[in-house]
């Protein structure tokens, strides 16, 4: 197949970019600027540049390519709510575009627009009140003639490479001197390998039904204070319990995230897809020296 692919370099698709080469597939990766352009040309890929700022620009590859898997997205925290509606607004554009072809359509959401409390699963719909369910509304083109699917990804999607929550809880224990968790730090993380994720993908291009929902879960549950501990030994430091109020000033805009407890099961995801995690769960891979790297820059807002 000819797979066009937007967040091509970032951290999860420059992985998916790798796989669908392995496949023997041929990659168009969408390209924000020439560096990006040089990258995925050192690989094998095709270049098709573009912004997803500009949505015409994303949706004029479509019609030379046989499926597309969207993972580009706008991570300035500051503006969250905004990015999300834009990303639903172009996933709904790229379906339309691409109705009455049967190719697919794969894009990315969160294991978190199930609300919490319970065991996020893949036949449970988004919540209308998550703003990152606006990345899932798309899966209703299955009706057009669209193979429209859904990659869930945890709070934590790891490996050589990871710029965002875990290593921003890092930056936070680097910059205060202490590895912290709230209350008793029993709230849960689900995890996957990023190249266990770019599996997904890919399995979810070739081989995925319409409508369907996909949980890239590998730990289903890892408990935060098993996360700031393992924080702890990489960079040496002491490990304590804040109190809720005090996770604005340790984490930043990682405080809204740090203390969720929002469990996710891939049961059905491994049953329709065959699909297997067969990386370093979360924990093994904070043993890696690589994380702890001050040169690394986390998200910020």
């Amino acid at each position: 197949m000819k797979v066009f692919v937007t967040g091509a370099t970032g951290f999860i698709g420059s992985s998916i970019v790798d796989e669908l080469l392995r496949r023997s597939h041929v990659v168009v990766g969408f390209a924000r600027s020439e560096t990006s352009a040089d990258n995925l040309r050192a690989k094998g890929a095709q270049i098709h540049r573009g912004s997803i700022d500009d949505p015409a620009s994303v949706l004029a590859a479509l019609a030379s390519v046989d499926g597309a898997i969207h993972t580009a997205f706008n991570h300035d925290f500051s503006t969250y709510m905004q990015n999300c509606a834009d990303d639903g607004a172009l996933l709904d554009a790229m379906a339309e575009t691409l109705g009455g072809t049967g190719k697919p359509l794969i894009a990315t959401s969160s294991t978190a627009v199930v609300p919490p409390g319970q065991i996020a699963t893949e036949d449970q719909a988004a919540s209308p009140a998550i703003p990152r369910g606006a990345s899932e509304r798309f899966l209703r083109f299955s009706e057009t003639g669209v193979r429209t699917g859904v990659i869930r990804l945890p709070p934590s999607v790891h490996g050589k490479g990871d710029t965002a929550f875990v290593p921003a809880a890092i930056a936070a224990a680097r910059r205060t001197g202490v590895s912290t968790y709230v209350g008793d730090g029993a709230n849960r993380w689900p995890a996957v390998h990023r190249n266990d994720a770019a599996r997904l993908f890919c399995d979810a291009l070739e081989r995925g039904e319409p409508d369907q929902r996909f949980n890239a879960v590998q730990d289903e549950g890892v408990a935060f204070r098993a996360i700031a501990e393992a924080i702890g030994r990489g960079l040496e430091a002491p490990v304590r319990s804040i109190p809720v109020d005090e996770a604005e000033n340790q984490f930043g805009w990682l405080g809204r995230f740090v203390m969720a407890d929002v469990l996710a099961s891939s049961r059905l995801t491994r049953e329709r897809l065959g699909w297997k995690p067969v990386e370093n769960d979360l924990l093994a891979d904070l043993e890696l020296s690589s994380y702890f790297d001050p040169s690394v820059k986390a998200l910020s807002t």
